[in-house]
């Protein structure tokens, strides 16, 4: 691949990619965008599956939640740092093949990782997961923006998004019951049959497509570390580029980096079971759900930088009911507020990092998918520091603060850059 900031180069993707939409019937493309869709549906799930076990590990290992909670951190690290791979990957071979590929290794270590014999064993299976897992939620976004015009790229984003907000919602619900129910390794297995499932029905969609289905820049070149380190330098000498990574980092912090440590909340704070915690935390998802319902309406309404204060406003809301609120029925109303949120604002960026560098698009997605998992894993580290010193209640106040504070940024950014265009 030419330099990135190549202007020829960019004309000739743009070409390749108007090719490749006209080359895929749109029933070919909405039967793989289904396909992606279950796979990122288990892939969150698996991301989310473990924060209500907290707890239950804790016990069954003798260890503290902090410490417990490297099963989460893990994940996240992996997820982030694998993400430098899997775009460069993408852009290569083609983003149906790699999700397909990714898949097929979810569900290899989420039955690895029910067999593990102690913490240490879990903590790195779930590295595993993680690391397999990176390939597919952000190569999905990549897909959507290879295929879907910019004007209707939220909407499809959205609705990708039922998908893996149904995913957390499933991962923390089932996760809770199976550590009463179950037992957690069960829940495990379950994700491991999931992931088959959609790995299976990717391979017969790929085999039955034409070459290059779900890429517009596939290339046959042999890979060269020097092009790919002279590539990522040309994407973060693009100001649009480094803004958006910047602001979805702390995004990962501030938002994500909490959200681990709400069921410990419910549980430690209102004295409900690991089941009924993570139950609370299927109206995290559900608030995603309503914003991917009424998502085009609020974009003609607000516009994206009114839709990005607003989420702003509701995860700092969510965040100081879930921090003060004496009665639990507030803080669960906090929960469903947070994560109607978090989709605004997070699908807002979402659609800005599918469109930061068009001529790179798989780099450029899953470097903002590294970026923000790299985010919540130091969010998830400096929580974890927190709930076992009892500081949890000021540092869910200090990121509702902060919270607010981005999506004022975010906002006026937004704002400017329309204003200009």
């Amino acid at each position: 691949m030419q330099g990135i900031a190549d202007p020829a180069q960019r004309s000739v993707d743009e070409a390749v990619t108007i090719a490749a939409m006209h080359s895929t019937s749109p029933e070919s493309t909405q039967r793989t965008l289904r396909f992606m869709a279950l796979a990122a549906f288990a892939s969150m799930a698996s991301m989310r599956v473990c924060d209500p076990m907290l707890p239950a590990l804790s016990q069954e290992f003798n260890v503290s939640t902090g410490d417990a909670s490297a099963v989460i951190a893990a994940f996240a690290v992996a997820y982030g740092v694998l993400q430098l791979f899997y775009g460069p990957l993408g852009d290569r071979l083609g983003k149906t093949r790699v999700v397909l590929g990714a898949t097929s290794a979810c569900a290899f270590f989420s039955a690895i990782t029910a067999l593990a014999p102690n913490l240490t064993a879990l903590v790195v299976s779930r590295a595993a997961m993680g690391a397999s897992a990176a390939g597919i939620i952000p190569l999905c976004m990549a897909w959507i923006g290879d295929q879907v015009p910019y004007e209707q790229r939220q909407e499809t984003l959205a609705g990708l998004m039922v998908a893996t907000v149904s995913g957390m919602m499933a991962g923390q619900w089932f996760g809770g019951f199976a550590v009463e129910a179950l037992g957690w390794r069960v829940a495990f297995a379950v994700l491991a049959f999931l992931f088959a499932t959609a790995a299976t029905l990717l391979w017969r969609q790929v085999n039955a497509s034409t070459p290059g289905v779900g890429s517009a820049s596939q290339s046959s070149a042999p890979f060269s570390l020097a092009a790919y380190l002279a590539n990522t330098r040309q994407l973060l000498a693009m100001p649009r580029v480094r803004w958006v990574l910047t602001v979805v980092t702390i995004e990962g912090a501030l938002a994500f980096g909490t959200l681990a440590f709400v069921p410990s909340r419910m549980v430690e704070g209102y004295g409900l079971s690991a089941a009924a915690a993570g139950g609370v935390m299927v109206l995290y998802g559900i608030g995603g759900l309503v914003y991917s319902l009424f998502a085009r309406r609020w974009l003609a309404l607000l516009g994206e930088h009114g839709l990005a204060l607003l989420g702003a406003s509701a995860i700092a809301t969510g965040l100081l009911l879930l921090a003060w609120s004496p009665s639990v029925a507030w803080a669960v109303a906090g929960c469903f507020e947070a994560g109607l949120g978090f989709y605004m604002l997070h699908n807002t960026l979402q659609t800005q990092a599918t469109q930061m560098a068009p001529q790179a698009r798989g780099m450029a997605v899953t470097l903002f998918a590294c970026l923000l998992f790299l985010g919540q894993s130091a969010g998830v580290f400096l929580m974890a520091l927190s709930v076992d010193r009892g500081w949890l209640v000021p540092v869910f106040t200090a990121a509702a603060v902060g919270v607010i504070a981005l999506g004022v940024v975010i906002s006026r950014s937004l704002h400017r850059r329309s204003a200009a265009s």
